[in-house]
């Protein structure tokens, strides 16, 4: 048999191009060797099959891996060896055999099954990020979100063609966006159907694009949208905006647009989960002889009696003036943790009061040095 080109040659691409780069060559070459554009041009019409089988090999990931691995032999029986050589066809097949036996196309010359290349296809879901601060997540706002996707054209009503023009039935395929394969099998000759090459599965072919989309029926278009954000979201978590992504083909719905969130810290609240953590440093006076404090919560000022000898570290709780629950009821705590700020730059006077009520204390009054220097004494007298 004759020796076939290598496929990427006949694309005009090197060995391991991108699938981007495969695409672009194959619409390149199959717009200029196309039959309707070459009639009774023989060696335009072999070019044109030529590229398109490159193109349905080198566009398909597993039969492109197989062909990069074993040449011809990979993706051809008729070439023997490779990834034929268990039987003479492929293993990956068998999904194909068995989807015509049980599918309503039993091979050996029967029918396959088709499916409609007009059907409506939902569009694909966006994402977008979104910067909130600390109180806006916790509180809920609007926002305006700045949205990226793909709507159908509206020079051409999302049809691909010029205006006074349409689309024509690909008279590769005649319409049905699929092309019949017939395979060699140990069970005997079994037809299958692959998407065409010529249509790209579409079943249809725009021989004058439309200008402003280029023939691809959308263009992309950026436009804000005012969103309600719910109270309680936490960073890198998201919501969805329902009909705001890619508007779907061939009439079918549009996707979603899914935002996620990015909270900046606040400079007095720390979050866990639905609880809210601050600290409130408290002077000596305060955590000794107890106070009645001002505490910051996420909604406004509270007061709280610290109690008599509050000692450095020691946490108490809020109810309920936590994180509201997202789209729930109840919300979760506030928790304030207490630290001790010790003086600085005493004057003289100060120094002598402090050390004149230094002298009034004994080791009674100090449980954590009392407990520590008898552990100290323990340990000594052991040794």
């Amino acid at each position: 048999m004759a020796e076939k080109r290598d496929y990427y040659e006949a694309l005009g691409l090197a060995k391991g191009a991108s699938d981007d780069d495969i695409k672009k060559a194959y619409r390149k070459l199959a717009k200029e060797y196309h039959p309707d554009l070459n009639p009774d041009n023989k060696e335009a019409e072999a070019k044109f099959k030529e590229i398109g089988e490159a193109y349905e090999i080198l566009s398909d990931l597993q039969k492109k891996s197989r062909y990069d691995q074993f040449g011809h032999a990979g993706v051809d029986p008729s070439y023997g060896g490779g990834a034929y050589s268990a039987g003479g066809f492929g293993f990956e097949d068998l999904g194909d055999i068995f989807e015509n036996f049980f599918g309503g196309g039993f091979g050996f010359g029967g029918s396959t099954r088709t499916r409609n290349p007009n059907a409506p296809i939902k569009g694909s879901d966006i994402r977008v990020t979104l910067a909130l601060d600390f109180m806006e997540a916790v509180k809920g706002c609007r926002k305006t979100v700045s949205i990226s996707h793909l709507e159908n054209c509206k020079e051409c009503l999302g049809t691909g063609a010029s205006k006074g023009t349409a689309p024509e039935k690909c008279s590769e395929c005649g319409g049905t966006g699929q092309v019949k394969v017939t395979q060699r099998t140990p069970f005997g000759v079994v037809q299958t159907a692959r998407a065409c090459a010529i249509c790209a599965g579409k079943g249809q072919v725009t021989k004058d694009p439309c200008k402003v989309c280029g023939g691809k029926a959308r263009v992309r278009v950026t436009r804000k949208v005012e969103v309600n954000v719910p109270a309680g979201i936490d960073d890198g978590q998201s919501f969805i905006i329902r009909g705001e992504g890619d508007h779907g083909v061939n009439n079918g719905p549009a996707g979603d647009c899914v935002v996620t969130v990015n909270v900046r810290p606040d400079v007095l609240f720390e979050r866990d989960g639905f609880d809210i953590w601050c600290e409130i440093p408290l002077t000596y006076a305060q955590a000794t002889l107890g106070d009645e404090i001002t505490v910051p919560t996420v909604d406004g000022k509270v007061s709280y009696t610290v109690p008599e000898g509050t000692q450095p570290g020691t946490v108490f709780r809020l109810r309920n003036k936590g994180v509201p629950y997202v789209n729930g009821r109840g919300r979760g705590e506030q928790y304030v943790r207490v630290s001790l700020e010790v003086p600085k730059n005493l004057s003289g006077k100060q120094k002598d009061a402090l050390k004149a009520y230094d002298s009034l204390v004994s080791e009674k009054n100090y449980e954590k040095r009392k407990t520590f220097f008898e552990r100290i004494k323990n340990v000594m007298n052991n040794k």
